[in-house]
């Protein structure tokens, strides 16, 4: 899920602009090598909230949102496929101003309400390793992962690490919104300048698991500690180039080059705010607004009289968002860069124009192409880039497991208001 600010124009109206409707003719010669190319390489998209959006909008109930037909928001199975979508981590997102027992109860909850998504349908196939990926792209399925995000979840055990990772968790954002009691988010009160030393741990036996570490939504000590400890590749599942985009959830040029370093991916995001200097402007205008503010109706009408006073937020588009992937590329290498589309239910000017539902990854693949992408630099960019960490994540935890048993090491929790 996104941070509070990117949640702004949920509760105000807005028409997003379409994209244009009439390609000229070597526009559509791009847009068709593109479905080609994705054929063949089909998208390994690093986050999207589905799991969320069954709750919030449909009570948890999978049985009754039925996606292998087109439905509401930005995501079923018939536009996954136009969107050449081979590869799927499903965020099983739970809020972090929940308290610590509410955390845990709702992360259980949400990756039952993932996995019975996945055992619905016979276009997705659960997976939790690389040969699951594959073995899925071979019977022409979406090979579909858990992500947790956030690691306030676990209450501060290594034991609850374990046993969500034998749910099928395969990636874990150390924090969301708020910090935790051993990480500090980008978008909370500073409490550790990084991670504690159980954090650090945390980190080991991610490590050791297999478990792949994200760093988005941590702070920049955070990406730093983490890069320090971690014996495997770190991804960010759904961040930008803070060299364009001024965002604190985005990743600083010394970071990017830091994943290069460690061989992670940064999975590029489709959030206006993130991918749009002047939509980020905007839209952090209204955050002293919303000091006080606590209920969705009082959110509702802070964001109308927010538009009334300043108009319409900028809109962000596809451009925007090739633009922060040639950056990452440019900065930190190829070969560390991928696509984390944050897909999350969005309407109207939320959306990026180009990108507003799944169906849009040939998009965004042909706009490279124009810009002269190899076909090769749009493989590793779609799915090879990420499967390649995977890989060594695996790797690496084959090795550790044969060197240490599982960490014993304890934190006592606190409360998530003591947290930040």
């Amino acid at each position: 899920m996104t941070s509070t600010t990117t949640r702004l124009a949920l509760m105000v109206l807005a028409v997003a602009v379409p994209w244009p409707l009439a390609l000229s003719q070597d526009s559509a010669s791009e847009l068709e090598r593109a479905r080609e190319i994705l054929d063949e390489s089909p998208v390994v998209d690093g986050h999207n909230d589905l799991p969320w959006v069954i709750r919030e909008k449909f009570a948890g109930n999978v049985e009754g949102y039925d996606i292998s037909r087109a439905a509401d928001y930005d995501t079923d199975i018939p536009r996954l496929r136009e969107g050449r979508v081979g590869t799927q981590f499903w965020s099983v997102y739970v809020p972090s101003s929940l308290t610590p027992l509410e955390a845990m109860q709702a992360q259980l909850e949400q990756i039952d309400i993932a996995l019975r998504m996945i055992a619905r349908y016979d276009d997705l196939q659960l997976a939790t390793s690389v040969a699951d990926v594959e073995d899925a792209r071979l019977h022409g399925r979406i090979a579909s992962l858990l992500g947790m995000e956030g690691g306030h979840p676990l209450v501060n055990s290594l034991g609850a690490l374990r046993s969500f990772y034998q749910l099928g968790v395969r990636y874990m954002t150390l924090t969301h919104f708020h910090s935790n009691d051993w990480a500090d988010s980008a978008t909370g009160d500073v409490l550790h300048e990084g991670l504690t030393d159980f954090g650090r741990e945390v980190v080991r036996e991610m490590n050791r698991l297999g478990m792949i570490v994200d760093l988005s939504h941590v702070s920049d000590d955070t990406m730093i500690d983490a890069l320090d400890v971690t014996e495997a590749p770190v991804i960010f599942s759904h961040s930008s180039a803070r060299g364009l985009t001024n965002h604190a959830r985005n990743v600083p040029d010394s970071v990017l080059k830091r994943v290069a370093e460690n061989g992670g991916v940064v999975m590029v995001t489709f959030i206006p705010a993130f991918v749009n200097e002047e939509r980020r402007k905007w839209e952090d205008g209204m955050i002293p607004l919303l000091k006080d503010v606590k209920t969705d109706a009082e959110w509702e009408q802070v964001g109308k009289q927010y538009r009334e006073d300043h108009g319409a937020p900028p809109l962000a588009t596809l451009a925007d968002v090739a633009d922060h992937i040639e950056y990452v590329a440019q900065t930190a290498g190829i070969d560390y860069v991928g696509i984390g589309s944050d897909f999350y239910g969005a309407e109207g000017d939320d959306l990026i124009e180009g990108l507003e539902d799944v169906s849009g990854f040939p998009n965004l693949i042909a706009e490279l192409l124009r810009r002269g992408w190899s076909d090769e630099d749009v493989e590793k960019l779609a799915r090879g880039n990420l499967l390649r960490a995977f890989a060594e994540t695996e790797a690496v935890a084959r090795r550790l497991q044969s060197e240490r048993p599982p960490s014993l090491k304890i934190m006592e929790p606190k409360t998530a208001a003591e947290s930040g």
